[in-house]
This record gives C-alpha cells, structure tokens and sequence, in this order.
C-alpha cells in the first residue's frame, strides 16, 4: 500500500508534462516520482474522445501499478477526458488534472485580450467551454488551436526554424499589439515559451497551468499525511511507451532546461 515514501505519479501523452514535472520537482524536492509519457500514442489532441479516455485510464492503472501514492494528469486533453472518471474510480487517491491558466491571465488584468493556445480537441470539450463560459465576462478570451505544435516538441525541437515559420504563421492574422496575454493550454506548450516570446514580444504575459497544478498537488498531499519529509533530493524515473534511449535523454534534458 502506498505511504508518504511512495512516489508521485505523473503522466502526460508525451514530453510534455516534463513542464509540470520541473514545478513538481521545483516545489517538492523531496519527492521521488515516476513520470510516464505516452509518446507511441502522441498526440492525444486529434484523437477521439473514447480512445483518448481509454489511454489515460490505462496509463494511470500502469502508474498505480508501479506503486505510486498520487497522480498528477499533466495532460490538458487527458484531463478533459477522463479525470471526472479517475475520480470516482480511485477516490482514495489524490489525483490533480491541469487546466489552462485563464483565471490568473483574467485576475491580472480585467477586462483584456487574453489568447488560448490550445490542442483542438482541447478547445472542443465541455471542460473548456465550461471554463472560458466562467470567466467570459472578465476579459476578451480568444481560442488559437495549435495542431501540430507538440510535435515540435516531441521531437525535441525547441528552437529551429520550422518551429519559427510554425509560430510565425499561427499569429499571422492575430493583432499583438491587442493582445495582453497568452495562456499555453498544452504542457508541451512551455518548451516553446521563448519561440514564442521572440514573436510576439516580451510585453505580452505568458501563463501555463504548471506551477498552479504542484500547489493543488502539495494541497492535497499534506491533507491526505502522504508528503514525504525526507530532507535528500528526491529520484525521479521516466518511463516512455516508445521505450527508446533516445526518448529518455530526451526526458532528461527537458527536465533540466532554465525556468
């Protein structure tokens, strides 16, 4: 049975989640994790919504499985799909989905234009439509689905020119200059926070849901006695369905990029 020494189990439908795993990491780094990225099956976003629920019960099954204590759903597609499930299947378990940042971009500043990148299928569930609906009369949000964006990101291409013309072509007919804030609604999306910044300006706010996701989880930790006090850095294992070298040095270097 799983106690506080027992590892916190992230999952994402690829690389992604390494951006919320780096805030995990950041806030609790006494923790031992195991993280599972289910890059055979990336991406999650153009899928349909059954398989997509499918996957992720599977693959949080498998992290319970390896004897984790707590699942961080590090997946915004994922979350959408399948957490109201997960719930209500492991009750006793702490388990903390991801949504987009809207609600701090809207807190900062009421009353702007605040864009949503997002996978498509992201922007098509009931989840999101639920939130933008809540905070709808407290800013302009704008939708910007992304196909294609995280496979930028899967191939660990954060900087090249591809993903340049990609990013420059996503905004081509959005005014910046309007435009207050940006809100990443994939957890690939951070790796290409600085692409993204070279475009439309360090003036524009950037938000993702990482670092809000680690809080919840830490929350509900220290509410269930499951944190672990130990004062040694924790260890953190990567398991990827590709089951590759190079998908683990992958997974490797994006957890030790700069903030």
């Amino acid at each position: 049975m799983a106690d506080s020494n027992s590892p916190i189990g992230v999952f994402d439908s690829g690389v992604g989640g390494i951006s919320v795993l780096r805030e995990l990491v950041r806030l609790m780094p006494g923790e031992d994790y195991i993280y599972f990225g289910d890059s055979i099956h990336a991406p999650y976003g153009t899928k349909k919504l059954e398989e997509v629920r499918e996957l992720t019960i599977h693959n949080v099954e498998l992290l319970l499985a390896n004897g984790a204590k707590s699942i961080v759903v590090a997946c915004n597609t994922a979350t959408s799909a399948a957490v109201a499930i997960l719930r209500k299947r492991y009750p006793d378990v702490p388990l903390v989905g991801i949504e987009p940042a809207i609600k701090p971009a809207v807190m900062n500043k009421p009353d702007s234009n605040i864009i949503v990148m997002a996978t498509p299928m992201t922007l098509k569930q009931e989840k999101f439509q639920k939130l933008m609906a809540k905070y709808d009369d407290m800013g302009n949000i704008i939708p910007l689905p992304c196909p294609g964006l995280m496979e930028f990101i899967e191939r660990g291409d954060l900087e090249g020119e591809d993903l340049r013309t990609y990013i420059i072509n996503l905004f081509h007919d959005i005014d910046t200059d309007n435009i207050d804030s940006i809100v990443l609604g994939c957890t690939h999306y951070p790796f290409a926070k600085k692409m993204i910044k070279s475009i439309v300006g360090e003036r524009i706010k950037i938000y993702d849901g990482g670092e809000g996701t680690a809080r919840e989880m830490k929350r509900r930790l220290s509410q269930n006695g499951l944190l672990n006090d130990k004062k040694e850095k924790g260890n953190v294992i990567f398991i990827n369905s590709k089951d590759t070298e190079d998908e683990i040095n992958l997974c490797n270097k994006l957890l030790k990029l700069p903030f």
